[in-house]
């Protein structure tokens, strides 16, 4: 004989629900120290005054507003600042600058150097600009080996030795070139605002619109756009297959270990 059932149930308990565990990622610091780099923040921290004793010597030898408008005036700027902010980081042992804009300076000052070797230091080419005159002397000597062949043959340096692989990316190119097309139409722009016939009314041969014509800089601008972006796609290249100079193997006092399974 079993026993009536009463009418009146109480509610049991409600069970505990087992809370979620949110995915909580580990930063780098948790398991890798700081690394503080004292002699890559000097080194580029001389670069970066380097760089801006090379554009100093040109604006007391020259005149401002003609010296600030050059490509390789703007590229030594920009990489004495990106350089100095680098040197700062890597001496307090911070992350590095993001990498679209260290890769941009990279190839901005590349594209100094070479294109003053290639094109406008020979006397063979037709854009020659020290074919017809007289060789620099001088301050005027020392200031243009060091915009054009000490400060990017340093960030050179720089990339191959201090900084690690890898970290350049193809999609990056294509948004680098941004700034040598505004400095294309800056260039032109600027060449309309100065009366005919002026001296220094273009500031490069390859854009001299009075000796040239518009179709033909036009033209000369796509052959450099590409070789630029070409350039770009060999520094991103290289940049994933060349060795890491500064792997650092740092205790942290355990190590973690594969999943099982």
């Amino acid at each position: 004989m079993t026993a009536p059932i009463p009418r009146d149930i109480p509610d049991l308990p409600a069970v505990p629900r087992v809370p979620t565990l949110l995915p909580s990622p580990v930063p780098a610091t948790a398991v890798l120290p700081r690394v503080h780099r004292p002699y890559t923040a000097v080194y580029r921290l001389l670069v970066a005054l380097l760089a801006v004793a090379g554009v100093t010597i040109d604006l007391v030898l020259g005149s401002p507003v003609r010296v600030l408008s050059y490509f390789a005036i703007q590229s030594n700027l920009l990489l004495a600042l990106v350089f100095a902010i680098e040197a700062r980081r890597a001496w307090t042992a911070r992350r590095p600058l993001p990498s679209a804009l260290t890769g941009a300076t990279l190839l901005y000052i590349t594209i100094t150097g070479l294109v003053y070797h290639v094109f406008l230091a020979g006397t063979s080419t037709p854009f020659s600009m020290t074919g017809d005159t007289a060789p620099l002397t001088g301050w005027q000597w020392i200031s243009n080996q060091i915009l054009h062949t000490a400060v990017p043959f340093a960030a050179l340096l720089n990339w191959l030795v201090l900084t690690a692989p890898g970290r350049l990316h193809l999609r990056q190119a294509a948004t680098w070139l941004l700034y040598p097309l505004a400095y294309l139409t800056f260039s032109l722009v600027r060449g309309e605002l100065i009366l005919p016939g002026a001296p220094g009314r273009y500031l490069y041969p390859f854009l001299d619109v009075d000796l040239h014509g518009y179709k033909h800089v036009l033209g000369n601008a796509l052959l450099l756009g590409l070789a630029f972006y070409a350039l770009a796609v060999l520094l991103v290249a290289l940049d994933h297959a060349r060795p890491n100079p500064v792997r650092h193997r740092a205790k942290t006092g355990f190590r973690l270990q594969p999943p099982v399974g």
